[in-house]
């Protein structure tokens, strides 16, 4: 009997942090999201059910969040995915600075997000920014261009922001899946003839799917959850808000916390889906 209950005893600390800061958070935020709930009204808050999910459908701001959101992960996970995995062979190469190479490959994945966004508002600043200098310097515009003034401009560069702290994770983990591929099925192949293209074609790049999935998952997952890089970029403005910013901006600027939980659910449920694939990503096994 002690046996049997000792597991859920060691495991009870985890799940009350689980209880506490997961599952409680979404069942109130759902319950929310069924209410009309402005904080500039506090005496009319009632239940409609659906109807703060039919409202948002039917908004022309959420729709605008909804393709920035859409660009951003378009953008994201292509650029993550395949810089990602070219940096992985760079890093595949045995030299003597291979520990620092990797170490330097990692920095963006440890800088905080904010953090990200703020260096890069210095290099495309429209008055001193590292860009504008590059570009008079090379006589290709005779004045400072507005990099982060145009929504689309601002969403690429956004999207190259979260790129570059995506890479290192999706570096890393195609690294450890090309590392993973035994040397023995290369030294066949090249005895029975094949070259450099074909070798990749049919035995690395196949390999590594599994691990190209998790990279993109992950890629997708964070382009999803943007916030701190646009916020760095942009601020709290209309251009290039995406679905979080929306939320946060229904919530907490217009007080309406029951559209705000809605936008936020929605978010939740579609980062959700994503996180399925991540776990199956993961649980996939690879046969060589």
């Amino acid at each position: 009997m002690r046996k049997k209950i000792l597991p859920y005893i060691l495991l009870s600390p985890m799940l009350l942090i689980m209880i506490v800061l997961v599952f409680y958070p979404v069942t109130a935020t759902f319950s929310y999201s069924l209410k009309k709930w402005k904080l500039t009204a506090p005496n009319d808050i009632h239940m409609v059910g659906l109807g703060n999910y039919a409202d948002i459908l039917k908004s022309d701001s959420f729709w605008y969040s909804f393709w920035n959101t859409l660009f951003l992960l378009i953008v994201v996970v292509l650029m993550t995915t395949v810089l990602g995995f070219l940096v992985s062979i760079f890093l595949n190469i045995d030299v003597k600075w291979s520990g620092s190479l990797m170490a330097a490959a990692m920095l963006p994945w440890a800088l905080p997000p904010y953090v990200n966004g703020i260096l890069w508002r210095f290099v495309f600043s429209s008055g001193y920014g590292f860009m504008n200098k590059v570009v008079i310097g090379l006589g290709f515009v005779d004045k400072p261009v507005e990099w982060l003034g145009g929504r689309w401009p601002l969403l690429f560069i956004t999207a190259l922001v979260v790129t570059w702290r995506s890479i290192p994770f999706t570096a890393l983990v195609c690294l450890a899946g090309r590392q993973a591929i035994p040397a023995g099925l290369y030294e066949a192949a090249r005895i029975d003839g094949g070259n450099k293209r074909t070798i990749f074609r049919r035995i690395t790049l196949p390999l590594m799917l599994p691990f190209l999935a998790i990279g993109i998952t992950s890629a997708s997952v964070t382009a999803i959850n943007v916030f701190d890089e646009i916020i760095a970029l942009s601020g709290y403005s209309d251009l290039g808000k995406n679905l979080l910013v929306e939320s946060y901006l229904t919530t907490f600027s217009f007080l309406d916390f029951g559209k705000g939980s809605a936008v936020t659910y929605l978010v939740m449920l579609f980062a959700g889906i994503l996180g399925v694939f991540y776990l199956i990503s993961l649980d996939r096994e690879v046969e060589y």
